[in-house]
């Protein structure tokens, strides 16, 4: 009987290169990729959108986002994508799709993410002008501060974008999820958006 082993890895494991990219001196925008995290889709079930609110403010200690914003605790973070359903995203393991399931079993159907998304961190002083140049999304801190989130396309690849905390040195941080198979694809687009400002490639095993 033939043997099989699981081995879970990027999607970006052969497209992304750890070091400076394009123009040379001080990047510009830095391009992290995050690994080792957990996803789970949260949509309330018809008529149920009150009760899931409630249930995911006695889970999380926070109120799910019925806007698009993205609301972070100390070890998870909700997303809004959408009408009454959000995105649960954790450290691996911290709020597993077991858990969650008998907390929301009334309210709400559940799908685990974890190994169909990919999780990209972009910052720096360039960071907004390298997403416009693929999104129509106004990133202007006046239109889109800390905590704003939308369910939109970057390059006409789905993503769902916020705006994390700002990082030490003031600047801007924009943390995008898109679909495992459209990964590369995009990260190849942000690259060449991205080149002619110097790019910091990395990837981290850390949820911030």
């Amino acid at each position: 009987m033939a043997e099989f082993s699981w081995v879970s890895r990027s999607p970006l494991e052969h497209a992304l290169v750890p070091g400076p990219y394009g123009a040379r001196g001080d990047a510009g925008v830095s391009l992290t990729e995050i690994r080792n995290f957990g996803l789970i889709q949260v949509i309330a079930r018809r008529g149920n959108g009150a009760e899931l609110a409630s249930i995911a403010k006695a889970r999380f200690g926070m109120a799910a986002p019925d806007v698009p914003k993205a609301f972070s605790a100390s070890d998870v973070t909700l997303i809004w994508s959408g009408p009454d359903q959000f995105l649960v995203l954790s450290k691996s393991g911290k709020h597993a799709i077991d858990t969650l399931s008998q907390a929301f079993r009334q309210s709400a159907s559940l799908s685990d993410q974890s190994h169909a998304r990919v999780l990209i961190s972009v910052s720096g002083a360039k960071a907004r002008a390298m997403l416009a140049k693929l999104s129509s999304i106004d990133l202007h801190p006046a239109a889109f501060s800390i905590d704003a989130a939308a369910a939109t396309s970057i390059d006409h690849t789905s993503v769902n974008l916020w705006r994390g905390n700002d990082r030490p040195d003031g600047q801007a941080v924009f943390n995008l999820l898109v679909f495992a198979t459209f990964a590369e694809s995009l990260w190849h687009t942000m690259l060449d958006a991205a080149a002619e400002y110097g790019v910091d490639i990395r990837h981290s095993e850390e949820l911030g």
